[in-house]
């Protein structure tokens, strides 16, 4: 009796599976990763196969080999018989400088043009929008050609700052903007100059916890506390106390002409600032247009029940509507980011040594290893297009609106 209920029942579970939607997807993703894991180890093993019939095995025992070419703007120490590995390093590390750096001004440029976009000074808000048209509708490769063209056709070289006709001077005896780049002075560390650091550091904590303080309190009590010289006090205060506790540890090494050129403090190069302006310029364009319509994208109920309240427009727009207009902001605002990084690897056209330069251009042609090099720039990009989207998601997520 058993045996002849068992395959009815049988069929009818497996028609119940076959049925069942969410079983049903997940044998038919669990399928096409199959096919997608096979799909991928045929290509790699027809690519290693006809690679080591042509004699070119992948082999990363060249980055250990000496790079033999120098780097004139370097984090780290580095001379041409460093080898190729730390070359790529240098290079990694001028690509994230000029991308945090370009990504913190185009933020601040890109927030201060939107709001201005909608401000309700006529010519305010014509000229931010001839901004917005112009840099946004160019393509940054030129920006990044005409203003290193500008720097080197406008600024004066080294020489017009030597002897008593010189034609050129610096700025407050300490900063020297030249066509070769700007030197401005360098910091040097003594004894118990970490304390002041430390002490910094813990200033501009505090800074961000008065202000946050000071937010909870009024949207919790209507309790309005000040913001500007507060946070100044804390930011600046305790630095200078303990700079001063400690003997004035941190001293200045001036930039100073010697020979044919300036030596000392840091210089930072032409290709540096004409990469960073154009990146800055260019994408605030983009972000401009995304605070733009996050601000917009909050109803105008808010802001009159705001000002209802007695609020000043500038409590207003950084208490009221901003918050608000971040939900809309910031996903936008992930791929401008991203951009940047990605359009730092135009940098090759005015010289800047980023990655794309050393370990993409010089290297590869040096070494003749391709396949190598380029594999390692899809997974140095790679690495940080997705630690930007995590980070920035991140955020994403704390501002979001949350449901009850």
């Amino acid at each position: 009796m058993t045996t002849m209920t068992d395959p009815p029942r049988a069929s009818f579970r497996l028609s119940m599976l076959l049925n069942d939607t969410r079983y049903r997807s997940y044998t038919f993703q669990a399928i096409a990763l199959l096919v997608l894991i096979v799909a991928f180890a045929y290509l790699g093993n027809n690519l290693l196969t006809n690679l080591s019939a042509a004699g070119l095995n992948i082999a990363y025992d060249f980055l250990d080999a000496p790079a033999g070419y120098d780097i004139n703007q370097r984090l780290i120490e580095y001379d041409s018989q460093s080898s190729n590995a730390r070359a790529a390093i240098v290079g990694i590390l001028n690509t994230l400088l000029v991308a945090f750096l370009a990504c913190v001004t185009a933020t601040v440029l890109g927030v201060i043009a939107g709001v201005l976009r909608l401000s309700k000074n006529w010519l305010v808000s014509k000229l931010m929008a001839v901004y917005v048209e112009i840099f946004r509708n160019i393509p940054v490769l030129i920006w990044i050609v005409i203003i290193f063209t500008i720097m080197i056709a406008v600024l004066p070289g080294p020489r017009e700052f030597r002897g008593d006709g010189a034609t050129a001077s610096m700025v407050l005896g300490s900063f020297a903007f030249t066509n070769r780049g700007i030197y401005i002075p360098a910091p040097v560390w003594g004894p118990g100059s970490m304390m002041v650091v430390i002490t910094f550091i813990a200033s501009l904590i505090g800074v961000f916890a008065y202000r946050r303080y000071a937010k909870n309190l009024l949207y919790s009590t209507g309790r309005l506390l000040p913001m500007g010289w507060p946070s100044l006090a804390i930011f600046f205060v305790p630095s200078i106390v303990m700079f001063f506790i400690m003997g004035q540890p941190i001293g200045l090494d001036i930039p100073e002409l010697k020979g044919f050129n300036f030596k000392g403090g840091i210089k930072i190069g032409g290709p540096l600032i004409a990469l960073w302006i154009a990146l800055s310029v260019y994408t605030g364009a983009f972000i401009a247009e995304n605070v733009r319509a996050g601000i917009q994208a909050v109803s105008k109920g808010q802001t009159e029940a705001a000002g209802a309240l007695g609020l000043r427009p500038g409590r207003i727009m950084n208490l009221v509507v901003l918050p608000q207009a971040l939900r809309v902001i910031i996903p936008p605002l992930i791929s401008q980011y991203l951009n940047i990084t990605k359009n730092s690897s135009l940098a090759i056209a005015v010289g800047y040594a980023d990655v794309t330069a050393t370990l993409g251009g010089i290297t590869l042609n040096q070494t003749g290893r391709a396949i190598e090099c380029v594999v390692l720039l899809m997974l140095f990009y790679l690495t940080i297009s997705l630690s930007i989207s995590f980070i920035m998601n991140i955020y994403n997520n704390s501002v979001k609106l949350k449901e009850r």
